[in-house]
């Protein structure tokens, strides 16, 4: 009698354990979270009119890494913010309504 070699087959051992994806954190933690949750406490306190001056040798990032990770965060907060950067500083404020 001939065997059906597809009922014989084992399941592959697993290299990796499984986990139900709905147990899962599904937020953004980047390297530069705290820096960035920081600068968002302090946006929403600013005063109407002012914008916050962040000199760019203190961050320790690139403009270009910093304004995007302020501009992802702020979106996932729900917060409309304007920036503006020049040779030394990057500077953020909340958008008019």
């Amino acid at each position: 009698m001939a065997r059906n070699p597809k009922t014989e087959r084992k399941p592959p051992d697993l290299k990796y354990r499984q986990v139900k994806v709905d147990a899962l954190d599904k937020s953004r933690r980047g390297k530069h979270h705290d820096l960035v949750q920081g600068i968002l406490q302090e946006l929403e306190a600013l005063s109407p009119g002012s914008a916050m001056q962040i000199p760019l040798a203190d961050v320790g990032i690139g403009l270009a890494n910093l304004r995007s990770a302020v501009h992802r965060a702020s979106t996932t907060h729900g917060l409309a913010i304007e920036t503006l950067a020049d040779e030394k500083n990057f500077y953020v404020w909340r958008k008019k309504k």
